[in-house]
């Protein structure tokens, strides 16, 4: 019950903020483009998922997109692809080109990385 309200509260959240961000120069937007739903199934479990995508929309939506597309910063859809979880803590930690270091704990630095390794 408390995964399906999770779930449920989550992707109206992401929804909400697909539709904000009010500073686009006219490019497109894609909405939520159907991340709630297989998403789930892709983490250790339904709960680091929802974990990790709530870090990532708490810390990094902002410059890689809600749907992890890209805007300020670079597309992160295929991320894992490229980099290793040990790369991409690294990356949050430390920054990378023009990304600043992040100020997030160690272990929603872990959380989000394993979350991000996976997208390949």
């Amino acid at each position: 019950m408390k995964k399906g309200l999770l779930s449920i509260l989550f992707g109206t959240a992401l929804v909400l903020g697909a539709c904000g961000g009010g500073g686009d120069d006219g490019g497109t937007d894609n909405g939520n483009n159907g991340d709630t739903g297989t998403e789930e199934s892709s983490g250790e479990n339904g709960e680091s998922t929802a974990a990790a995508e709530e870090i990532f929309q708490n810390n990094c939506a902002s410059c890689h997109g809600g749907d992890l597309s890209g805007g300020v910063g670079p597309d992160l859809t295929s991320v894992g692809a490229d980099h290793s979880k040990d790369d991409i803590v690294d990356i949050i930690q430390n920054g990378q080109g023009d990304m600043p270091p992040q100020d997030v704990a160690e272990e929603d630095a872990q959380t989000l990385a394993s979350w991000l390794a996976e997208k390949k």
